[in-house]
Order: structure tokens, then sequence, then C-alpha cells
């Protein structure tokens, strides 16, 4: 029996990987001793379920090539990005410093899209990237950035843990209080500190850092009916107090003449006395007002009082920083209060605050700012939202989003954005990290926000969490489910595996189970990855209906739902089963489904060794994911689309959105794991699964081999595996492609291997192999359509397994026609002139034609319109109209639909037949029949 797999050639992408290097890690958190040569970590094995398992990206050394090329262009990326950046979101929520770095903005800032709701979920992406490059490359620089980020996020969830700490910054006369935006920290100050005073000064020196509108300096009230405060910037961005007991209709106001600068200190300053309220900034008198019949004393006893929040919850918390806070129980002069602008208070003729006095000049670390009024008012520093309801909480936001959901009852997401999701990709990212570097610190997080999850879950009825699931977009949650097995693989935790099982979307799960189609309608890639995640169910609990629901829900989307590059979803929805030509726009193909189902059908074909799915792989591939990300460096941003137009005329957009969106975070992690499904080994290491033709190395060591593969393909029509090292024993598979239907041949040594060749399955060579043995796959290509189902006039051109594109700046259908050259074979490449210099190019009708793969900007069609108006044979055009039946189908369609012909006497008495039968059946006239044959009897044809 041959040796087992070791856990270190695991990839568990679909389980947990084992099998790469640890890498030492100093107590601040850095990476210590450079990482050695790769050992194995303790991490299970593989599920018993898989009757084939891949290998890790360790051992797979992609050759020089496109996907070689694409990758060096990530990892340029991954390089050269500042970590810190996409830290800056998970720092600021925690209160702590961010070190200056700016986030990445777009969906990972406060400003983009849905007020950043989903911010967190691209650092997850990154971790994950730089976890796939360092296994892929062992370049130290990859692990050393993980470490980084592990480290940070270590300190994150600990400053989460505890209080708000204070986090001190440089004042204008000393030490000050920073209130990173983000942070949702307010300085709560406590009851009576405005006492029932009629007359009152109160007093703040403040450095604002963001424009936000009404962000509170100080807010003092019940409610929204009954408060005072003193806004940084109102409606108009200047500065405002108002006072009132009725609501916002009743406000008696002061408004500013100018904006305070950004990232500067300010000092403001309001009076209330005898009906009169007076505003100043920087000591200058900006605005007065002498109807202001409101005071603390009429207002009474007040709830809260709040430095830097709003009762209005939608208004910002204050970001910047506040040196000083005084309040007086009368109305300091015009001088007092000019004197105030170049000194601390204690040290002008005001002095400190009678009613309260805070310096903020606590250090690093504390919770609380002490009242130098004499009066013991000590402040405390607080949360907005509390702080986490469990200790493993980790994220980039509050876990408001979390809490608001289980409420929801329909989609929202400028309120709750798909939560679980975004802890999906932290979760993924923090156990690849540890799969890769060995780091325990990242598996105690991931280990942790599965149990804070769990207790959060198991606690809410079955009913909340069906309708929660089911909500579109809000309720999304990714893959969580395939990584919190994983996690359960790694950690054994009872409590793991039953919150995996809490994600069942029960209606769902049963109407795929049963192949009840449901998807139309649905968003599309909300739902791929849940179909991964109930394989990986099916592994750790063998409850046969999530594995069946995997399997229908595959055949709902490939090839129904499926367009000629391997993408689905229009406008990231499904439409119905086999509407194809009628979903076509601009915003079809989102990226990220391409690489929901990649991952689907590789998890699926451990159990089912169906060829289907290692065909769609290599579809989407090397077409919509090799063509997905632009051919050209930027450290700055990744480059990749999120929507593939497949419209006439379509330009692709690289910089999609605002940025760092869900696609760009999983185009991060596919140009770093080209190689993981080119080869797969049999459980038992009985049999070497060749699913890619792609220039390679495989180091498989628990047979002691190595299998290099040589090849240009696609540019090449075939490939060369060389084995090296020892002897060893096993099935070598090589995947027939189910397009290659003539010609597919395999020689070993130079001797051919006899057995019939089906499309579409595995060819078997069986023996003892050794060192200097020689492979060699012959691939035939040839021209090609796929037609729309809904409408057969609408194709994709492809050559093997390259899906051809016209580059025309039309904006109408090209109409193409492909017969007229066609050869013996069927053919249909002779139609096409190549372009010299160019491999793979090709002109036909005025236009270039190219590979969709090659990540350019050009204006492109992915589909044309099929127009075969005249009979033409040989490059012989006939003068008879090509006749249709009801169907669709031509007079063409039918004669070379019988291809490959023997020989030319073999076409012709084909043509002669099929001209008999449409002119019996009235859809040709005799004599236009006897011109097609004469046409076909005289022309000539290439091979």
């Amino acid at each position: 029996m041959a040796a087992p797999l070791s856990r270190r050639t695991l990839l568990l992408a679909a389980a947990v990987a084992a099998g790469t290097p640890a890498v030492s890690y100093a107590a601040s958190g850095g990476p210590g001793a450079a990482p050695q040569a790769p050992s194995a970590l303790a991490g299970p094995a593989a599920p018993a379920a898989w009757s084939v398992r891949p290998f890790g990206l360790e051992d797979v050394t992609l050759g020089r090539g496109v996907f070689a090329d694409r990758r060096r262009l990530m990892l340029d990326h991954a390089r050269g990005y500042d970590v810190n950046r996409l830290l800056q979101v998970f720092r600021a929520n925690a209160g702590l410093s961010t070190l200056g770095a700016v986030a990445p903005g777009g969906w990972e800032g406060l400003d983009g899209e849905a007020n950043g709701n989903l911010r967190g979920h691209y650092t997850g992406h990154f971790l994950t990237m730089l976890s796939q490059a360092w296994r892929g490359t062992r370049e130290r620089v990859f692990a050393e950035r993980i470490g980084t980020m592990v480290g940070a996020l270590t300190e994150v969830r600990e400053a989460l843990r505890n209080d708000p700490a204070v986090l001190s910054t440089r004042g204008r006369f000393g030490a000050a209080a920073e209130n990173v935006r983000g942070s949702h920290q307010y300085v709560d100050l406590p009851a009576g500190v405005l006492g029932d005073t009629p007359v009152i000064t109160l007093a703040a020196r403040v450095k604002p850092t963001h424009d936000g509108d009404w962000a509170r300096v100080l807010d003092f009230g019940d409610d929204t009916n009954r408060y005072l405060y003193l806004a940084a910037r109102n409606a108009d961005g200047v500065p405002r107090f108002a006072i009132t007991d009725s609501g916002a209709g009743g406000e008696q106001g002061l408004d500013g003449t100018a904006a305070l600068p950004l990232g500067e200190w300010s000092h403001l300053a309001v009076t209330l006395a005898d009906g009169t309220g007076t505003l100043y900034v920087d000591g200058t008198e900006v605005a007065r007002n002498t109807a202001m019949t409101l005071t603390p004393a009429v207002l009474g006893p007040l709830a809260d009082h709040w430095l830097g929040r709003s009762h209005y919850p939608a208004d910002p918390v204050f970001a910047g920083a506040f040196e000083e806070f005084d309040v007086w129980s009368r109305a300091l002069s015009a001088a007092e209060i000019g004197a105030l602008r170049d000194h601390r208070a204690a040290g002008t003729p005001a002095g400190r605050g009678d009613l309260a006095s805070y310096a903020f000049d606590a250090t690093d670390g504390g919770t609380t700012f002490a009242d130098a009024s004499g009066r013991g008012l000590t402040a405390t520093l607080r949360r907005t939202w509390g702080g986490p309801s469990h200790p493993g909480f980790l994220a980039a936001y509050p876990e408001t989003q979390f809490i608001e959901l289980e409420s929801m009852t329909g989609s929202d997401y400028t309120k709750v954005w798909a939560p679980y999701y975004t802890a999906h990709k932290i979760l993924r990212g923090l156990l690849d990290a540890h799969l890769a570097t060995g780091d325990d610190r990242a598996l105690n997080l991931a280990s942790g926000m599965c149990d804070w999850m769990y207790a959060r879950l198991s606690a809410l009825p079955a009913a909340t969490l069906q309708r929660m699931w089911g909500l579109f977009s809000s309720g999304e949650f990714g893959g969580i489910v395939e990584a919190i097995c994983d996690l359960h693989a790694l950690t054994g935790e009872a409590d793991h595996l039953a919150l995996a099982r809490l994600f069942d979307l029960d209606r769902l799960i049963d109407a795929c189970a049963g192949n009840t189609d449901v998807l139309d309608g649905l968003h599309a890639n909300q739902h791929i990855p849940v179909f991964t995640g109930l394989v990986r169910l099916y592994d750790e609990t063998g409850e046969e209906r999530y594995l069946s629901a995997a399997r229908n829900f595959w055949g709902m989307v490939v090839p129904h739902r499926m367009y000629a590059i391997g993408g689905t979803s229009t406008g990231e929805f499904w439409k119905a089963r086999d509407v194809v030509a009628g979903t076509i726009s601009a915003t079809t193909a989102e990226s990220c489904c391409a690489y929901n189902l990649l991952k689907l059908s590789r998890t699926l074909f451990f159990h089912d060794q169906d060829p289907a799915y290692m065909d769609y792989y290599e579809r989407a591939l090397y077409n919509q994911v090799l063509g997905s990300k632009q051919d050209r460096p930027d450290t700055e941003k990744p480059l990749v689309t999120y929507f593939i137009g497949l419209t006439p005329g379509h330009v692709r957009d690289y910089t999609p959105k605002q940025g760092t969106t869900c696609c760009e975070g999983t185009g991060l992690e596919s140009a770093t794991k080209y190689q993981d499904s080119v080869y797969f080994a049999a459980a038992d290491g009985s049999a070497l699964y060749v699913n890619l033709y792609s220039r390679s190395t495989l180091t498989w060591a628990e047979r002691g081999v190595t299998v290099t593969q040589t090849t240009g393909y696609p540019r090449e029509q075939g490939s060369t595996l060389t084995i090296g090292g020892g002897s060893a024993s096993f099935a070598l598979r090589l995947r027939v492609p189910s397009w290659a239907t003539a010609g597919f041949r395999v020689t070993v040594n130079g001797r051919a291997v006899p057995g019939t060749v089906t499309p579409g399955s595995y060819f078997t060579v069986s023996r003892t192999w050794r060192r200097g043995d020689t492979v060699r796959i012959r691939v035939p290509f040839r021209l090609r359509v796929e037609k729309a189902p809904d409408d057969p006039t609408l194709q994709a051109l492809f050559y093997g397994p390259v899906n051809l594109v016209g580059r025309d700046p039309s904006t109408g259908l090209l109409e193409i026609g492909l017969y007229r050259d066609a050869g013996l074979s069927g053919d249909l490449l002779p139609t096409l002139t190549p372009v010299p210099g160019k491999p793979l190019h090709y002109r036909l009708d005025g236009s270039e034609w190219a590979p969709f793969a090659e990540g350019t900007e050009d204006p492109t069609h992915a589909y044309f319109r099929r127009s075969e108006p005249r009979v033409v044979l040989g490059g012989t055009d006939s003068g008879v109209a090509n006749p249709a039946k009801d169907d669709g189908t031509t007079l063409l369609d039918e004669i070379w639909a019988a291809a490959p012909f023997r020989d030319k006497g073999a076409l012709v008495a084909h043509v002669r037949s099929t001209v008999d039968a449409w002119v019996e059946a009235g859809l040709l006239g005799g004599g236009e029949g006897e011109r097609v044959v004469g046409t076909a009897r005289k022309a000539s044809y290439a091979d």
C-alpha cells in the first residue's frame, strides 16, 4: 500500500492546510529568527471523506509564464503596501494610536460606501494573500508582515477587552487627550457639573481632525428634546452653541462665522447671562444673541454630560483632541476669555473653572480625568457602545452591527452591512496566517472570534437565525462556515462545530438538496460560498443533505447561469435558469463569484472526481480570473476588476468603485494561489491528478518524486512532464478537456500510450515511474463557438481553453461569419488570420481577436452576433441564402455539425444528403440545393 500523504502536503483551503514552516516570534510581536526550511506544523489530517487531496502552495512552484507574471505584479503590491493603513480602522476602533496611518478608503474607511460598514474585511483578504505569498515564495518579507499584522490585532483585541484608555498627544501647552476618529469614545462627566446656575461660561480648547457636521464638543441633556450643546461644526461648517427644552425646533442658538481649522488648536467659549448668549472663537466674539432666555437653571438636572458625543445617534463622535475644558458659574468678561486663547486657564485672571475643570493631561493608559475645580467631579473615558459582549470579539467597528442585525426584518446596508461576512474575512485571514507561519497568536484570535460568535448566536431562537441569514446583504456571511469548520478541525471544540451549524439557512439547503432550483432573484456571491461551507459541514458531520445540496447547487449555476468566461451574475444577482443573452449588461460577472465558484469546484472534486469540475476550473481560471488582473504594476492598488461587463465594446475597470472592494480582496488571493489546483493526489497516494497544464514543479515528498511540467500552454498545445527524484508506482491521471474532441495523445519516453481517449475525462497511465521518465501530452486546439442558451445567434469564440474577444470600439454587436473557410476537421480557425508576432491574436472582418485573459483596457466584445447569410464552403460562395429552421438551426449549422470528415468526398456526400433532406422539407429549392452541392465539390478545404 502506498504511503499516505503527510500533513505538510495538504493545503486545506477547504479543510485545514497543514504543512507550512513555523516562524519564531519575539514577545514584541515581530518575527524572530529568519524563516527556515519547511517543517510540519501540528495540524489535523485532511477530512476522511476526501478521496483526493490537494498539495500545499509550498509544494508547487510556478514556472515562467503568464501565471508567474501576474503573481509577480501582486507580490510587488503585497511587498509595497503599508499594512498600517489596513490596521488603522482596527486600531481606531480600539482607541489605539493609528501611528499616523491613513485608512485605505473606499470600503475600508468611514467615508466610504455605506459609512464604511464593511471595514475590516480587506485586512482579512490581505492576511490571506500574505500567507499564500509566504507559502509560495518563502520570502521573509511576507512572514514579517504577517507577524506585524497579527501582533497589532492582538493588541487591538486586548484594548477592546478593557475599558477605553487615554491616548495622550501633544497639546498646545502640554499633554492633551486624543480621540481617534472611529474610536467611538467620549468623555462622560458626572451629574451636577452644571449645578443650577442661571449664569455660566463654558470653555474648551480642542483640535478637530475631521470635518464631520454636528460633531459635538459637548452635549449635556436628557435626549433630543432637552439639552444644550456646543458643536465644532453645524450644517454650514461653523461652530454652533444651542440650548433647548423643546427639541431642535426650539433651539436658542449662536453660530460662528468661519470653520475651525482642522489639525489646529482652537479655543471656544460660550457665556450665558441675563438673556444674552455670546460665542467666542480664539478669544474673539463671533456671535451674540440677546434673546436667549434658557439657562442650565431653567433646564434643571440633566441625565448626561458628554464631551465628544451627541444625543442625536446619527451625529458623528468628535474626532480630534481635548486639551482643556472649564465651566464657571459666572460670565467671564471678554478680556478674561481673550486671555484664555494663549494660556491655560490656571494661568489667567479667570483661573480654573469653579464648577468643573479638566486639563486632559492624563498619561497613556488611564481611564479617567481629574477635576481641578475642587468639586471632585472625576470624568471617565467611555465608548458609545459600551464594549464587547465577549472577550473574543475582534472587529474594526463596534459590535452594534451584529446586535442590530438580530432585530432587522429588512435589509439596509447603510445601517448593517454583512457583519458576519466581514468576520469571515478576518477569521479566514487569521487561520491562514497561523497555518502559514505557525503563529499561535493568530490561532488564539481566530478561536476567540468563534467563541464570541457562538456565545452571541447560540442564545438566539432558531427563527431569528433563519430570518437573519435570509436577509439580502445585511445577513450575508460569506464563507464563514468553511472557516469555522477549518478551525474546528484544529481545535476539536464542540462549540465551534455547533457554531458552524447555526448558519444553516434551511430553506435554501433543503431546496437544493432536493434539486429544486430556487436561485432566480438571489444575490449570487452571497450564496456561492455558503455551499463550500456545506461541503465542509458534510466532512465534519457526515450529514448527506449538505453534500447533496452543494452538488446540485453547482449544477444549477454551471452551465445554466454561466457566461463563457466562467463568470456568473448580472448586477450581482441571478436570473432565471438558462437566461444568458437576456442578462448581459455592463455589470455582469462579479469577480468574487468566479473566485468562489472555483473554490466550490475544487472542494467538490475532493469528494467526486467529476472532470466537469476541473473543466470549469480551467475555463474560469484561464479566462475571467486571469483577465480580471491588469497587466501593470501598482503598489497602492491591486488593479483587479469588480464587474466584468460583457456588453459590446466594454472597457474593464481595474480600479472599481471607491476601492478596497470585495472583488479586489478576492483578487489579492486569486493572484497568489494560481498553483493550488494544478495537481491533486489520491488520498491513499495511489494516483496523481494533473488537472491543469501549467508550467510548474511539484514536490511530492511522500512518494519521493518531483514532477516538472514544461509548457507554454495555452500558447502551446500540450505539455511535457518529467519525473525526478526516486522511483514510485502510481497512476498518472491526465485531464482530457471536454473541448479536446480529437487528437489528444500521450507518449511516455517517446512511445505512444494505448487507450481510449474520452473528452471530459482523465486518461490514466499506470506504471513504476523512475527518474528521467518523460510524459508528453498533445492537446490539439480547435476554434469553436459556444452559444447562449436563450439566443443561439449570440456566441462566444474559443480556441482550446482560450476565450477570444474582439477588440473593437463599436458599442453594437459585431456580426461575424465563421463557416466560410472551415476545415474538414470542423475547425473554424482557417477563417481567422494570425497576427504576426502576437500569439493567440487573430484578425477577422477588420477586428483583432485576442485572449480575454490579457489584462488590458481595450474595448472588448466577449459575445458577437453570428451571421452566416449565404452558403459559403471552402471560401467559395454558392450564391444561395443560408436557410434556417424554426429553431434557428441553419443549413450550414447542420452540415458542419457532422465534422470531422475523413476527406473531401465524405464532406460532399454529407452535403448531398443534408441538402436533399432540406429540399424535401421545403426549406430549400431544388436548384438552390444543386448549387450548394456543386460548390461543395469544387471548393478546397483545409484539413
